[in-house]
């Protein structure tokens, strides 16, 4: 497995497979062209059906101007390419001088088309939970995140801390926040307003709920308003993990270097998802995103709470198997419903998870590698329509006419 340095990338919003992958994939393709004149990308399958609404367009014109830039919406469809594909060609004079198809995988990553992979190197030997539980218990490493030290080395320390400052101040700018997102569905911001109620029952549970979700949104609605935040393993999901760990520093005192040791932990898990199943709410339906964010939270809470390894992985397992089959159907394309009020729920969800995990660890009959290879089928077997292109489910149902 690669680096967890590729799970948390630090970026703008609203979507990691729609904005920053074709970004990072456009400046590739114009440095490899200095000579160009003219640029034309084609998008297929998700990227362009949600394209307009996650702002990929806007995107690939920044990164290609001020030289021209044709952006094409295809309805053609690739049987064997990855839903999120992008077909990247320059001119000279009129005349094409070079062609690259790119897929944008998720959480920000591109792969070369016919190529393994173009990012990154190998960092890590083991490849599932069990063959790191394995190695843990042979070298008497107790955590997961003892195990990030000792392949990463101490410097995975410093960026963590700069993830965790990143999150941090996403939360704080969104609670602070108001107005409407941009996009035409007049989304209100809600998580001041979470924030600052006083509920008529003081009821710790109540308390509980609406500090995460307050956090949750706060980051939701900055990724939805194309600010900085941190893919936890994307956009469309990066207000799960930062609403958890906020919530625990804030109630528990953790101190910014053992949330950093939880953020090593849910990175392990994030990185065995996306290498193991997907992180692509394209590919695999919002299960891989929401649900992959959700085990993140929750095994990062087991670990602070200094669970052992067997409940760091029930936690994650528990988290991930209770959003099996959940679909992607963001309405106009938008990262803003379901999505914000996605991360509220999996945030508070991961903490039940990790909860459960500390009482019935010992009765459990589902791994965590089970439970990724069962996401992955799911998600695979998804109909297209339930699979991020706005055509199913909601997004089908809403008529931004008739509904307020």
């Amino acid at each position: 497995m690669k680096s967890i340095r590729e799970i948390y990338k630090i970026g703008k919003g609203p979507s990691s497979s729609h904005t920053m992958g074709p970004e990072r994939a456009a400046k590739l393709f114009r440095e490899r062209n200095p000579e160009a004149d003219a640029f034309r990308v084609i998008l297929y399958g998700s990227l362009s059906k949600t394209g307009v609404g996650h702002g990929t367009d806007r995107v690939l014109r920044e990164v290609l101007s001020p030289l021209p830039a044709e952006i094409v919406f295809s309805q053609e469809v690739l049987p064997d390419s990855h839903p999120n594909t992008m077909d990247f060609s320059a001119f000279r004079a009129g005349k094409e001088i070079d062609s690259l198809r790119v897929e944008s995988i998720g959480g920000g990553d591109i792969r070369i088309a016919g190529q393994k992979d173009t990012e990154g190197e190998e960092v890590y030997v083991e490849h599932s939970f069990a063959e790191i539980a394995d190695f843990c218990k042979w070298r008497y490493i107790g955590t997961l995140s003892e195990y990030v030290e000792l392949n990463e080395g101490p410097e995975i320390w410093d960026f963590l801390m700069e993830v965790w400052h990143t999150m941090k101040n996403a939360i704080d700018e969104g609670l602070a926040a108001e107005g409407v997102l941009p996009g035409g569905l007049n989304v209100q911001r809600k998580a001041k307003f979470l924030y600052e109620q006083v509920p008529e029952h003081d009821y710790p549970a109540l308390k509980e709920f609406q500090l995460i979700a307050a956090y949750a949104y706060a980051v939701a609605e900055q990724n939805a308003d194309n600010g900085t935040v941190v893919t936890a393993p994307t956009c469309g999901a990066c207000g799960v993990v930062p609403a958890v760990l906020k919530y625990a520093q804030v109630t528990k005192g953790f101190t910014d270097e053992q949330i950093c040791r939880g953020l090593a932990t849910a990175g392990i898990i994030g990185n065995l998802t996306k290498s193991n199943a997907s992180i692509s709410g394209a590919e695999c339906g919002c299960q891989a995103e929401i649900g992959t964010a959700c085990s993140m939270a929750a095994a990062a809470l087991a670990e602070l709470y200094h669970q052992d390894l067997d409940q760091v992985e029930y936690a994650a397992e528990v988290a991930m198997e209770h959003h099996l089959g959940l679909t992607c159907d963001p309405i106009c394309g938008l990262v803003q419903i379901p999505c914000i009020e996605r991360n509220a729920i999996a945030a508070n969800r991961a903490m039940d998870a990790c909860n459960l995990s500390y009482f019935l660890t010992g009765s459990r009959n589902i791994s965590y590698d089970m439970v990724c290879r069962a996401m992955h089928e799911t998600g695979v077997n998804l109909n297209h329509r339930f699979r991020e292109t706005s055509e199913g489910g909601l997004a089908k149902l809403y008529n931004r006419k008739r509904n307020p």
